[in-house]
């Protein structure tokens, strides 16, 4: 087996430019004379079937939901990285690659994270141009905040609703698109196969979720953008990310597959809270840029946590990673969580779960400042 990413050769922050220097180009004229497929309407999705749409090509866009706005990408709730710098504390495009190289355990391709780095700013100003609320600075700046993994503050957000808002925007383009003719929008359709022409995606077989019936669709290139696998683990806090449906079909017309879950390891959720329950309930990891992670010093400790004085508290993260503090990456959070819980510190119910405290951000902001940062996302808790 032979895995080849494609990745174009040179140095690595050049790579993409000169790629897409040499590329052919196609005029305006003939791009009229092209169907493209995009399978999935999530932000990828919906933004690639717009953004194609825009360019002149004509699209035909797949989803399963009965509407391209219930796509998984709505449960995003945290916000969206980019370079910009607006603080003025030493971000950069090779500091935000760097941090998500290493954030990612350095298993991700190196030139696709510097190409997402590169062009991690533009998106913000498209997302801006499509009127997404990003929260901002009394100035009328787009406001940042911190997130973990990284020891600047990058992340653009819309309250707790930034995937949602995202979305809104990305299908506002993509129904400007349909209303000009040069998007079909194909709901309630699940890809039961794949077809090739020579080794090329040139169409896909769905099923009609209403009537059953079998469709066939033919086109010049077909794009899946559909997700991952999230039922692939028991009580994860994925919904419903996607059925794998086109994911699989893909494999078995010859493509690779590794990941199908697309798994992130996240450290803040509500606790288990009943055998039966179907999914754990994620909370957004930005909870972590203003509340402080601890458990009782002692192991056993039962006190209700406002009996328990400040010398009796273990805030482990500032404890082992004093740079990073309560920021640390995602997997390194979660590892040291359990690892007190396996001390025997854990508190709550199960004993698996650690305490998430406001109250010095509360103290040191007043308690409007931080309603307003993160207020929705404690009454939706």
């Amino acid at each position: 087996m032979q895995l080849d990413a494609k990745v174009p050769g040179g140095p690595l922050a050049e790579k993409w430019d000169r790629h897409r220097f040499e590329l052919k180009l196609v005029n305006p004229a003939n791009k009229r004379k092209f169907e493209i497929i995009v399978v999935g309407t999530g932000l990828a999705g919906a933004s690639a079937s717009a953004t194609l749409a825009e360019l002149g090509y004509n699209v035909k866009t797949f989803c399963i939901q009965d509407s391209p706005r219930r796509a998984h990408s709505i449960a995003a709730q945290g916000g969206i990285n980019a370079a910009k710098n607006y603080p003025g504390d030493g971000d950069s495009i090779w500091r935000l690659f760097y941090d998500t190289i290493k954030g990612g355990d350095f298993r991700s391709r190196e030139a696709n994270v510097y190409r997402l780095a590169q062009i991690s700013n533009n998106i913000i100003d498209q997302c801006v141009a499509q009127g997404v609320p990003f929260a901002r600075e009394y100035g009328g700046l787009l406001a940042n905040r911190s997130f973990g993994g990284a020891q600047v503050e990058r992340t653009f957000y819309a309250r707790g609703q930034t995937g949602q808002q995202l979305l809104i925007g990305a299908y506002s383009a993509l129904m400007r698109q349909v209303a000009v003719g040069k998007v079909k929008v194909y709901p309630r359709r699940e890809m039961m196969d794949l077809v090739l022409v020579n080794g090329s995606a040139r169409g896909i077989v769905v099923r009609n979720l209403i009537s059953g019936e079998m469709e066939s669709h033919a086109a010049h290139a077909v794009i899946l953008a559909t997700g991952g696998y999230g039922n692939a683990y028991f009580l994860s806090t994925y919904a419903m990310s996607s059925n794998v449906s086109a994911i699989w079909r893909a494999h078995k017309k010859g493509a690779y597959l590794a990941h199908p879950s697309f798994v992130q390891i996240h450290p803040t959720c509500i606790p288990v809270h009943g055998t039966y329950q179907s999914k754990l309930t994620l909370m957004s990891e930005s909870l972590r840029n203003d509340g402080r992670v601890w458990v009782p010093d002692r192991a056993g400790d039962k006190r209700s946590p406002n009996d328990i004085p400040e010398s009796e508290r273990d805030y482990y993260l500032e404890r082992k990673y004093p740079s990073f503090g309560n920021l640390v990456p995602r997997d390194v959070a979660s590892r040291s969580a359990k690892e007190v819980c396996d001390q025997g510190k854990g508190i709550g119910l199960t004993g698996f779960a650690v305490y998430l405290d406001f109250k010095d951000a509360i103290e040191r902001d007043g308690i409007d400042v931080i309603r307003k940062k993160y207020g929705n996302l404690f009454q939706m808790y």
